[in-house]
């Protein structure tokens, strides 16, 4: 008999092709510094080919969570859409060698290319991300098979495949069978943008179908209209056992019920910011996933998010668990 999964992950599954470069090349190809930006296929494929030294690696946001929480020892699965092309093929294999199960082969009759984002990450370790949303923007609830949810704990969905009506029903379907498998659900809000165009779906989401939610300061003011950060908390709290806010190099503030905890995050210049976000929710959800304290998960959170942005790329490239046992975390 297998295991049941510990955490399955839903989202983009993108392959990241990171490459260093100025500012100056940015200005000339009209590139906005330390965004995401969705782009054409065209543009995707003159990005591309202007890239030199490329690093090309499994990822999409919450792919990139996942991926660290398999590191970290957990069993994980990642549902997600890419074709039957040499990117699809890489990202598939990518993801079962790095342990993460990927239980959709890649799929030969979808039109679109696999997805991937064209990230240029300056010296100041700011990343600029130009995404061609490709066949992994398709997902539909077709994609999601019930036998994954088997007796889950953790059920972690990406705030940016709501952005196709299929992507919202594959989010529903794999929700419910979450919930029928005893396991609890929780969404990423991706980004202030994200939140912007689908903020009613999303407050639903948080108030009705949901046991938790991350974000950063500028999505939870975004989600509930504000610029006071509390006030947008408290209303998430209102409706949701567990909240969970990251405010760059300020403390992260987690919230359930009555319990409301302040990790300090330590400041440091990044070297790439790419992926700490994503690390920070795999560190925080390998705490969840164990039952430690609400403190001891954000610490895990930190320290998993500080382990990223100190080298190049999205991924962890030390062994975090063992940053956790030094910390007297486990």
């Amino acid at each position: 008999m297998t295991h049941p999964f510990q955490v399955v992950g839903i989202g983009n599954a993108i392959v990241d092709v990171l490459a260093q470069t100025d500012d100056s090349f940015l200005d000339h190809m009209g590139i906005e510094k330390g965004i995401m930006q969705l782009v054409e296929r065209s543009r995707a494929e003159m990005l591309y080919a202007a890239m030199s030294e490329r690093v090309q690696a499994p990822g999409g946001s919450v792919a990139n969570t996942l991926a660290g929480l398999g590191e970290l020892g957990l069993r994980c699965a990642f549902i997600g859409r890419v074709k039957d092309d040499a990117l699809g093929r890489f990202y598939a294999q990518g993801m079962e060698a790095e342990g993460t199960a990927f239980p959709n082969p890649p799929q030969p009759g979808v039109e679109a290319p696999t997805s991937r984002s064209m990230i240029f990450v300056t010296p100041d370790g700011e990343r600029s991300m130009n995404t061609y949303l490709g066949a992994g923007a398709d997902l539909g609830p077709e994609d999601v098979s019930e036998t994954v949810f088997d007796q889950v704990g953790l059920l972690f969905l990406e705030g940016y495949l709501f952005d196709k009506v299929p992507g919202k029903a594959a989010f529903e379907a794999a929700a419910r069978f979450a919930r029928t498998g005893g396991g609890q659900a929780g969404i990423t809000l991706s980004d202030p943008f994200c939140v912007d165009r689908h903020r009613s779906d999303f407050q639903r989401l948080v108030a009705d179908e949901l046991t938790f939610v991350i974000g950063n300061e500028h999505e939870y003011k975004a989600l509930y209209e504000t610029e006071d950060l509390d006030t947008a908390l408290a209303q998430a709290a209102a409706v949701c056992e567990l909240v969970v806010c990251t405010r760059s190099g300020d403390p992260v503030v987690a919230i359930r019920g009555e319990e409301r905890v302040q990790v300090p995050v330590t400041r440091v210049v990044p070297v790439d910011a790419t992926g700490a976000g994503d690390q920070f929710a795999a560190g925080f959800l390998y705490g969840l996933a164990t039952g430690q304290t609400l403190e001891t998960c954000g610490r895990m959170g930190v320290i998993a998010a500080a382990e990223v942005i100190s080298h190049f790329g999205a991924r962890p490239k030390t062994d975090v668990r063992a940053r956790f046992v030094a910390e007297d975390l486990l």
